[in-house]
């Protein structure tokens, strides 16, 4: 930290924040809450630079509840440093509250145990991350849906159950909407078994719903494809990775992905990087990550698994390290950690 500045820390809320300022020698100068507004992340900021030279500010939350004041803070050319947990050891020292949060987020910044600089969340990636959020919900909606279509089938009047059971996940949508609604099973047939009528009225919604939500995801899915493929075709170039999984890592990453120092703190974000275990008599021993991006994580497990089925050079891979005396468990983690790798590699140079 420069001489005589100041830090910063912000711990933040849905309607509220709380910020703190500490002296270079780390005495508490200022505490003070603001509202979670316009008008009020403007006031925050203004009341941080009122305190002298701000060498940086560490943000809670930075992803959701932060992402606003970090955004007012860069626009005034104030570092941010992302700060993930408060001091566990000085939270049951001292108890918990928005202030002490505060001053423990000013803290770690100061100490340099909180140095992750944030996602800017101001490019095409962001926008990226906004369409996956609503297709991902569209997807569990239409999920959901098919799965209350199945479900009431099960149970529906023989005749209309007979129909229906085998059809194919289209067909049975297709036929879904063109069964008979209440008032023309009245018309044609005087007054209908209430059940049928009940069944038949709530398989149609269930499939209107279904091909709403389908089309809507197919929509999204051409929007994310074009977004995808113009800023990360090398992305999307390499063997097994889709859209989708082209779209999780350029999440992963951020727009601002040149904040990450190199290729092994992509793998620690991803949760592929082995950590060091040993202690005592027992050395060189390493153990694998739990933390990191779990989606990511997630989806470099994806591309490994299609690489073991089609890929020539991973199936010889997997040949000599099974002769080696390795699991496919332990080659699994290897062939992740190759893939983070060239995941990295590929990433759109301007970030």
């Amino acid at each position: 930290m420069p001489d005589l500045a100041v830090v910063g820390g912000v711990d933040t809320h849905k309607h509220t924040h709380h910020a703190a300022v500490l002296g270079a020698d780390g005495t508490l100068i200022a505490s003070q809450e603001f509202q979670a507004t316009t008008d009020g992340h403007q006031e925050l900021v203004a009341w941080l630079l009122s305190h002298g030279d701000i060498a940086a500010v560490g943000v809670e939350g930075t992803g959701s509840f932060g992402a606003p004041v970090a955004r007012h803070l860069e626009a005034h050319q104030v570092r941010v440093i992302e700060v993930n947990r408060p001091n566990r050891e000085a939270r049951r020292r001292q108890g918990k509250s928005d202030s002490l949060d505060a001053e423990q987020a000013a803290r770690a910044v100061l100490a340099g145990t909180a140095t992750a600089t944030p996602k800017s969340k101001n490019g095409t990636v962001e926008v990226i991350r906004m369409l996956r959020i609503a297709r991902n919900t569209a997807v569990k909606s239409r999920t959901q849906a098919m799965n209350a279509i199945h479900s009431i089938i099960v149970t529906a009047p023989d005749a209309l159950r007979d129909e229906l059971l085998g059809l194919s996940k289209r067909r049975l949508v297709r036929r879904c909407q063109h069964l008979e609604s209440h008032a023309d099973l009245v018309h044609r047939h005087g007054e209908p078994d209430a059940v049928l009528a009940g069944t038949t009225t709530a398989l149609r919604v269930l499939s209107d719903r279904w091909a709403m939500l389908d089309i809507e995801i197919k929509r999204l899915d051409q929007e994310l494809e074009a977004l995808v493929q113009v800023i990360a075709p090398d992305l999307c170039a390499l063997h097994g990775v889709g859209i989708e999984i082209a779209a999780q890592m350029l999440i992963t990453a951020g727009d601002n992905h040149h904040r990450l120092s190199n290729e092994a703190a992509f793998a620690r974000l991803c949760g592929v990087a082995p950590q060091p275990a040993s202690s005592g008599r027992t050395s060189g021993r390493h153990r694998l990550s739990r933390g990191g991006d779990r989606a990511a994580n997630s989806a470099l497990y994806l591309v490994v698994i299609t690489r073991l089925r089609r890929h020539e050079a991973t199936r010889t891979y997997v040949e000599r390290r099974t002769a080696e005396g390795l699991s496919k468990r332990e080659i699994i983690r290897c062939l992740k950690r190759y893939v983070a790798r060239e995941i990295y590699n590929a990433l759109p140079a301007t970030g």
